[in-house]
C-alpha cells in the first residue's frame, strides 16, 4: 500500500503577503490625507483684521469688524507737541471719509517721551472732550519690545518702519495689509489721496458685486 501524500498549503507565505498590502495602503491613504490637509486645512495666513485687541474699558474687540474698510491706525498721545494738530487732522479724516468705508483707530501709547500717562478712559475722554473725537480710542498698549501689542507689532513688521514718535499712522486695506505709513508731521494733505483712491477701489468693487 503506498503511503499517502498530502500537499500542504503555504501557510506563511499569503498572510504576508496581505500584511504588507494592507500596511501599503495605509501609508498611501496616509499620505493622501497629509496632502489633502496641507491643501485645504493649512492656516491663513496673518492680517490686521485676525487680531483682537481691547477698548478702553477693557471689552475685547475683534479688528474683524473693520475688514473691507480703508483703516488708519495711529498710536496717540494727550501730551504731545503733536497733540493738537494731528487730533484736529484725525477727526477731520473720519468725519469728511467715515464711517461706512473708513475709519480711524486709535492706539495709546506711552512709550514715547512719557506723553500719554493717563489711564485709558481718561486718554478716551481727554481726546472726545477737547477734540470732539467720534473715532474708536483703544486701551493703551506698547508697540515697542518684546511686550508690543501683536496687532501693531504686526504693523512694524508689514511696514518694515517701527514708530520713533507719537502720531505715526499706517494706512491698512480693507483685506488687511499695511498700504503706507506717515510720520507725525506730514500733512493732511498727504494722507488724503491714498485715503480717497482705497475708498474708491472699495466702492467699485461693491459695484461689481451687486
Amino acid at each position: 500500500m503506498e503511503p499517502l501524500s498530502t500537499s500542504y498549503p503555504l501557510k506563511y507565505s499569503v498572510p504576508k503577503t496581505r500584511v504588507f498590502v494592507v500596511f501599503l495602503s495605509m501609508v498611501l491613504c496616509t499620505t493622501i490625507l497629509c496632502l489633502l490637509q496641507l491643501k485645504f486645512f493649512k492656516p491663513k495666513s496673518k492680517d490686521f483684521y485676525s487680531f483682537e485687541v481691547k477698548d478702553s474699558r477693557g471689552r475685547i474687540v475683534s479688528l474683524e469688524k473693520y475688514r473691507g474698510k480703508a483703516t488708519l491706525v495711529v498710536n496717540v498721545a494727550s501730551y504731545c507737541q503733536y497733540t493738537d494738530k494731528n487730533y484736529i487732522a484725525l477727526q477731520e479724516l473720519h468725519r469728511e471719509f467715515g464711517p461706512s468705508h473708513f475709519t480711524v483707530l486709535a492706539f495709546p501709547c506711552n512709550q514715547f517721551g512719557e506723553s500719554e500717562p493717563g489711564s485709558s478712559q481718561e486718554i478716551e475722554s481727554f481726546a472726545k472732550g477737547n477734540y470732539g473725537v467720534t473715532f474708536p480710542v483703544f486701551r493703551k498698549i506698547k508697540i515697542l519690545g518684546s511686550e508690543a501689542d501683536p496687532a501693531f507689532k504686526f504693523l512694524i513688521e508689514s511696514s518694515k518702519k517701527e514708530p520713533r514718535w507719537n502720531f505715526w499712522k499706517y494706512l491698512v486695506s480693507p483685506e488687511g495689509k499695511v498700504v503706507k505709513f506717515w510720520r507725525p508731521e506730514e500733512p493732511i494733505e498727504s494722507i488724503k489721496p491714498e485715503v480717497t483712491s482705497l475708498i474708491r477701489q472699495i466702492i467699485m468693487k461693491k459695484r461689481e458685486d451687486l
